[in-house]
């Protein structure tokens, strides 16, 4: 499958909207576990049931962030902003990650370690269980849905090589926060069971530093998985060489001497082509023959929304724009 498959093409609206259902089921369930697991946390007093209600209010908020860029991202373009504001969602899913890391596993250590050091015995455990069982029940329904929307947008790829090439954050940056939170609840019970059963309460604030590990690994996962986002990557390979085909099949081009592309946004590709045109072509044929080229890319690749044709020479682009730069 090409990248108009996965990564932003004519399915863009189906994808935005499957982003903003996952998002607002997270949301939901997020916002109720936290509430029940701060409600836990203060009547037992536990270490890690206070990590895993901090994790689920972090993932709230992250998934109001998510909403947030999603909506920005949709603005149109203006004066400030020619080539629109689809980077936003780029930007607002690398603040996630770093939220995440500073304020989910930054707290979550914290209060591991305070109870190492200070450990405290769990009052009422029977209230954790509970409270545990509910937040795996709601959590593992967003999870399945997150996943469920995933691979059905991920087409054939493997699921590590299709969080590599998405160009939709969002959708991935849910999961990455669903499979944490479920692994965090599988610790959070170990901590406080084996608290119980063995009496070492060193147990409940080990599981909370654990826990803090596990939402600074997912952190930095996605804050490297969004870095290239943010700072401007290409298209995939299939469409470039799609766009050059294209064009050098064209009538009147001589060499097709470099095709640039850049994601503005999940579903927003922008194009710049150096081309050499053939010398016998006046200035009406070429403006014609640019005009129906870049409707013909448009058409071919739906993402692509602004095209750049420079004619040039094929001298003049001897040296790859990466080394004249």
């Amino acid at each position: 499958m090409s990248e108009s498959g996965f990564r932003g093409s004519g399915k863009g609206k189906s994808m935005a909207g499957s982003s903003r259902k996952v998002i607002f089921a997270a949301l939901a369930g997020n916002a109720l576990i936290a509430l029940t697991k701060f409600v836990a946390a203060a009547l037992s007093g536990s270490s890690a049931m206070l990590s895993e209600g901090i994790h689920s209010l972090v993932d709230t908020g992250n998934q109001m962030l998510l909403l947030y860029g999603l909506k920005q991202a949709r603005k149109p373009a203006d004066r400030r902003y020619p080539f629109g504001h689809g980077k936003e969602i780029y930007f607002w899913s690398f603040v996630v990650a770093i939220l995440i890391f500073a304020v989910g596993a930054g707290i979550s250590v914290y209060e591991g370690v305070h109870h190492i050091l200070q450990p405290e015995a769990i009052r009422n455990p029977l209230v954790n269980y509970i409270v545990l069982g509910l937040a795996m029940l709601f959590e593992g329904a967003a999870w399945l849905f997150a996943l469920t929307e995933f691979t059905r947008v991920k087409g054939k790829w493997g699921y590590i090589e299709a969080v590599q090439r998405s160009k939709d954050p969002t959708v991935f940056v849910v999961l990455f926060e669903d499979s944490a939170a479920m692994l965090g609840l599988v610790v959070a019970f170990l901590g406080i069971g084996l608290s119980q059963l063995t009496g070492i309460l060193y147990f409940d604030g080990i599981a909370s530093v654990v826990i803090g590990c596990i939402l600074g690994g997912t952190a930095i996962w996605l804050a490297w998985e969004t870095k290239s986002l943010l700072i401007g990557e290409a298209a995939e390979s299939p469409t470039v060489d799609g766009i050059r085909s294209l064009v050098q099949a064209s009538e009147g081009v001589e060499q097709v001497n470099e095709v640039l592309t850049m994601h503005m946004g999940p579903d927003f590709i922008l194009v710049n082509l150096s081309v050499d045109f053939r010398d016998e072509i006046d200035a009406g044929q070429l403006e014609r023959l640019i005009a129906a080229m870049d409707a013909q890319i448009k058409q071919a690749f739906p993402a692509v929304k602004r095209v750049f044709i420079e004619a040039e020479a094929r001298a003049s682009r001897t040296t790859p724009a990466s080394e004249r730069a």
